[in-house]
């Protein structure tokens, strides 16, 4: 497990994605997360939506099924399920700013700004559960699991989309790529597949498929650099926060990002877990 110098907790990640908001939106998109490029030819906003459909498909709910979206940021991901998959979803984020839009979306939605490791729900109330990128913010990733395992009825599917450590990294990739991308990005640790596995297991999931997309999401921080540096140029208020925010490191985790893509240093899992 890689740990950050500086302990991140659930008030720095809320401040992070509230402070960052306009640079979130304009760079990374409503639904805050990898794109997944199959021929290499899709668009971003394609990829983006690969990405969600490939979650969507591992869930495999039942019409009517209800979800909980461990995470949701603006809750486009989960307002896509809604929609195509024909179920009800409720998602929960730490940002004040994310859950303004999210909030907004109509359909079978329900949007909370809440801890996911206090989030207050009943035991076994939702058929499924899914969390793109956002196991990475928990502090207590025991924690993370155990939760979702109460909250998910028997038999029901788990899947994580993680940004997760190489298995044995170098002293350089930890020092220099995977130790500062924690701390920039207000990851309280980023842990490894074996980790995840242990971690599920332990709370009493059972891993169905794990599946290493590295190679097709990685061309998103090539993507995300380049917008940033057209609106450092194009927009003064960009300029502004980039100077003076609080988080204006997280500027340095882009090249940091597709370095330890392309080096190894870093893995993206898609995981399937079934509540025993």
């Amino acid at each position: 497990m890689i740990v950050p110098e500086a302990p991140q907790s659930a008030a720095d990640v809320a401040g992070h994605y509230d402070e960052l908001d306009p640079v979130y939106r304009a760079v990374w998109g409503e639904h805050v997360h990898h794109g997944l490029w199959t021929t290499g030819r899709e668009g971003a906003d394609e990829a983006v939506e690969a990405l969600a459909d490939l979650v969507g498909e591992r869930l495999a709910p039942a019409p009517g099924d209800s979800l909980v979206d461990i995470g949701c940021g603006y809750g486009a991901t989960a307002q896509r399920f809604a929609e195509t998959l024909s179920v009800s979803v409720t998602g929960f984020t730490l940002s004040l700013a994310q859950h303004q839009v999210a909030a907004a979306r109509p359909g079978a939605l329900a949007f909370h700004v809440r801890d996911w490791l206090d989030n207050g729900l009943p035991g076994a109330a939702f058929d499924h559960g899914y969390a793109i990128e956002s196991s990475e913010h928990m502090a207590d990733k025991p924690r993370f699991f155990a939760e979702a395992r109460r909250v998910l009825k028997p038999g029901g599917r788990l899947v994580v989309a993680a940004w997760l450590a190489a298995p044995a990294p170098t002293p350089w990739q930890v020092r220099h790529l995977l130790e500062p991308i924690c701390r920039e990005g207000r990851l309280p640790s980023m842990g490894s597949r074996a980790d995840y596995q242990a971690m599920a297991e332990a709370a009493g999931f059972t891993l169905e498929s794990y599946e290493d997309v590295s190679a097709r999401v990685r061309r998103t921080w090539t993507i995300c650099l380049g917008r940033f540096l057209k609106r450092l140029v194009a927009d003064p208020a960009t300029r502004r926060l980039a100077r003076r925010a609080r988080d204006r490191g997280f500027a340095l985790t882009l090249p940091r990002l597709i370095l330890a893509y392309r080096t190894g240093a870093m893995r993206y899992g898609l995981f399937r877990f079934v509540r025993g």
